[in-house]
C-alpha cells in the first residue's frame, strides 16, 4: 500500500490543515463535559446564575468554533482527497498504457476497470474520512480516557476495563475484514467481466436467443458477489453489539461506584455527569468503528489490488510521447531471421524458424489457414511482443535496438478487428496524425474509398461515431481504419485482413489508389486475387513457412498454394 498512499504527499499541506482543524474540533468536544460539570457543580448546585451564564456562553462560543472548524476542515479534506484520487487514477491509467501486451493479458480487462473506478473510490473515501472523522474516533477514545482520569481517577479505572478488550477484538475483526472484502472486490471483477462481455456481444446474444442463458450466467456471478458481500458485512455487523456490550458494561460499573462516591461525599455530581458524558462519547466512538473498519477493510483490499499494477517493473514499455514528426521514411529491407515465438506461460509454438526478407517499397501478402500465425507475425514487427528466438532486422538493425517510439512511428497499423473511438469521423481519422489538416484527412479517406460516402452524410466529417462505430457498417469501419493509417504516411503499412468486408470493385480501387504510396506493405489476406498483385507471397502453415515468392513462382512450386488458387477459382466460377 506504500506506493498507493505515496500519492498523498503532494497534498500534505491541505491534509495537515484539515488534521489541525479536526484536532480543534476534538479539543472542543473533550472540554465540553468539563464545562457541563462546572455548570452543574458551580452553577446549579451552588445556585450561582452568574457562573451558569459565564460557562454557558463559553460552551456556546466553543460550539461555534467547532462548527467553523468542521466546515473549513471539510473543504481541505475534500480538496486533498479528490486531488489524491485524480493523481492515483491517472498514474494507474498511465501504468496500464505502458504494459507490454504480455503483461496486459495477465490482468482481465474487467479487473483493470474495477481498479480504476471502484478501488480508487474506496481509497479516496477512506482518505477523506480519515481527515474528517476517522482519526478523530480513536483520538476521542484516548482523549476521553485521559480526561476521565483528570476528573476522577477511580471511576476512570472502571471504564478502562472494557477498553483493552475492545481494541483486541477490533484488531481481530480488521484482519478478517480485509480478507473478506478482497474477495468481494474479486467477485466484483467477475461481475464486470460478464457484464462487459454481454454488452459487447449484445447482437450475438439476441441473434442466438441466449437471453435466458446470459441472464442465468449473470445471476450466478452476481449471486456469488451477494453471498461474499453478506458474509463480509456480517463480520462487520458483529462489531457494534460486542463493543456496546463491553463499553456499556464498563459504564454501568463506573456509574454504580460513582453514585456511591457521590452519596458518601467522595465525589461531586458534576464529576459523575462529566465521567458519564465522556463514557458516552467513548461508546459512540467505538460504535463508529464498525463503519470505519468496514471502509478501511475495503480500502486496504483495494489498495493492495492497485499496488499490483503500480509496482510492475518488468513487462512495461518506455514512456510514449507525441510521434507525429518522428516517422523514418527510409526503412530499407525488413528481414526475419529464424524467428520463433510462443506466448508467455505457453509451450505451444506459434511461429517456428520463420525466415524471409522484404525489400523497401515491396508489398508482401501473407496467407495461411486460421491459426497459422499470420497476425502474430505482424504483432512482432512493432514489438507488441518480443520474439522467443531469432531476430527481426529493419535496415540491418535488430528492432530491439530501435527506441520503441521511433520504431512504432514507422508503422501504419490496421488491425483485423476495426476499432473506432467515440467522437467525430474527422477525430477518428486524425487519431493517426493529431495535427492533420482537413485536406490530409480528405486525401486519406479518398484513397481508402470512403470519402464519397462521408460527403453524403448529414454532418459529413463531423458525423458522430457511436461506441466502437456501432452506427457504421463493417466495410465503412474498415475503410476509416485504413484512412487512419494512411494519414500517417508511414514507411511500413500493416493491413491485417483489413479489406475482408470490401466488395471486389471497392477493394480493387483501393489497391490502385495506394499503388503510389511509398510504403513497404504487409498484407494478411485470404484472397488469391489480392495476393497475386503483391511483389511476394508468404504462405504459412502451423507457424512455419511452406512457400515464399511471387504468385507465378508459387503456382509452379507449391501444391498448397495451387490448391488455394484452384478452390477460389472454382468458387468464382460457381458464383
Amino acid at each position: 500500500m506504500r506506493t498507493v498512499f505515496s500519492f498523498i504527499k503532494p497534498y500534505k499541506v491541505p491534509a495537515i490543515i484539515a488534521l489541525c482543524l479536526m484536532l480543534m474540533e476534538l479539543a472542543v468536544e473533550l472540554v465540553q463535559p468539563l464545562i457541563i460539570g462546572k455548570i452543574i457543580d458551580d452553577g446549579i448546585v451552588a445556585n450561582d446564575m452568574n457562573s451558569i451564564a459565564i460557562w454557558g456562553l463559553t460552551l456556546l462560543g466553543l460550539a461555534f468554533l467547532a462548527f467553523t472548524s468542521g466546515v473549513i476542515n471539510s473543504y481541505f479534506s475534500a480538496h486533498a482527497a479528490q486531488s489524491f484520487a485524480f493523481d492515483l487514477r491517472n498514474a494507474l491509467f498511465s501504468k496500464i498504457q505502458s504494459f507490454t501486451m504480455a503483461t496486459y493479458l495477465k490482468f482481465p480487462t474487467s479487473g483493470l476497470i474495477t481498479r480504476l473506478t471502484s478501488d480508487v473510490q474506496q481509497v479516496q473515501t477512506v482518505f477523506f474520512m480519515s481527515l474528517r472523522i476517522m482519526m478523530r474516533v480513536p483520538l476521542m477514545v484516548i482523549g476521553s480516557l485521559i480526561m476521565v482520569f483528570f476528573v476522577n481517577s477511580k471511576m476512570a479505572l472502571f471504564l478502562m476495563i472494557g477498553a483493552p478488550i475492545s481494541f483486541l477484538f477490533l484488531f481481530f475483526i480488521v484482519k478478517k475484514g480485509v480478507r473478506s472484502f478482497a474477495q468481494v472486490q474479486r467477485r466484483l471483477d467477475k461481475v464486470n467481466r460478464v457484464l462487459q462481455e454481454n454488452l459487447q456481444g449484445i447482437r450475438l446474444v439476441k441473434a442466438y436467443m441466449r437471453l435466458s442463458y446470459e441472464g442465468n450466467r449473470f445471476e450466478q456471478v452476481a449471486g456469488h458477489l451477494k453471498t461474499d458481500t453478506v458474509k463480509a458485512l456480517r463480520i462487520m455487523e458483529i462489531i457494534m453489539p460486542v463493543l456496546l456490550f463491553v463499553m456499556n458494561g464498563s459504564l454501568l460499573i463506573a456509574i454504580w461506584f460513582g453514585a456511591i462516591d457521590v452519596k458518601n461525599g467522595h465525589a461531586q455530581v458534576g464529576e459523575l455527569v462529566a465521567v458519564v458524558n465522556y463514557a458516552l462519547r467513548m461508546t459512540g466512538s467505538f460504535s463508529m468503528f464498525a463503519f470505519i473498519i468496514n471502509a478501511f477493510s475495503r480500502a486496504k483490499a483495494s489498495a493492495e489490488r492497485m499496488e499490483e499494477i503500480l509496482i510492475v517493473e518488468h513487462g512495461t514499455e518506455t514512456k510514449s510521447f507525441e510521434v507525429n514528426n518522428l516517422v523514418e521514411h527510409k526503412v530499407g529491407s525488413i528481414q526475419f531471421d529464424k524467428v520463433s515465438f510462443n506466448y508467455p506461460n505457453s509451450d505451444r509454438q506459434i511461429l517456428n524458424n520463420v525466415s524471409f526478407t522484404v525489400m523497401e517499397g515491396e508489398k508482401l501478402a501473407i496467407m495461411g489457414a486460421t491459426g497459422s500465425g499470420k497476425s502474430t507475425l505482424l504483432d512482432l514487427l512493432p514489438r507488441f511482443y518480443d520474439v522467443t528466438s531469432g531476430t527481426i532486422f529493419i535496415n540491418g538493425r535488430d528492432i530491439k535496438e530501435w527506441p520503441l517510439e521511433r520504431l512504432r512511428a514507422m508503422f501504419g497499423y490496421v488491425p483485423q478487428q476495426s476499432m473506432l473511438f467515440t467522437g467525430s469521423i474527422s477525430e477518428n481519422v486524425r487519431w493517426g496524425k493529431q495535427d492533420a489538416e482537413l485536406n490530409e484527412i480528405i486525401n486519406a479517406t479518398t484513397k481508402a474509398q470512403i470519402h464519397n460516402t462521408l460527403e453524403n452524410l448529414p454532418n459529413k466529417y463531423e458525423t458522430r461515431v457511436g461506441q466502437k462505430g456501432v452506427n457504421l457498417s463493417g466495410g465503412q469501419k474498415q475503410r476509416l481504419s485504413i484512412a487512419r493509417a494512411l494519414i500517417r504516411k508511414p514507411p511500413i503499412l500493416i493491413l491485417d485482413d483489413s479489406t475482408s468486408a470490401l466488395d471486389i470493385k471497392t477493394e480493387a480501387a483501393f489497391w490502385e489508389d495506394i499503388r503510389d504510396e511509398q510504403a513497404t506493405m504487409f498484407v494478411v489476406t485470404q484472397k488469391v486475387r489480392t495476393a497475386k498483385e503483391a511483389d511476394k507471397i508468404l504462405l504459412l502453415n502451423e507457424g512455419q513457412v511452406i512457400a515464399f515468392g511471387t504468385h507465378e513462382k508459387l503456382m509452379q512450386m507449391s501444391e498448397e498454394y495451387r490448391q488455394i488458387a484452384k478452390s477460389q477459382a472454382e468458387q468464382v466460377g460457381e458464383s
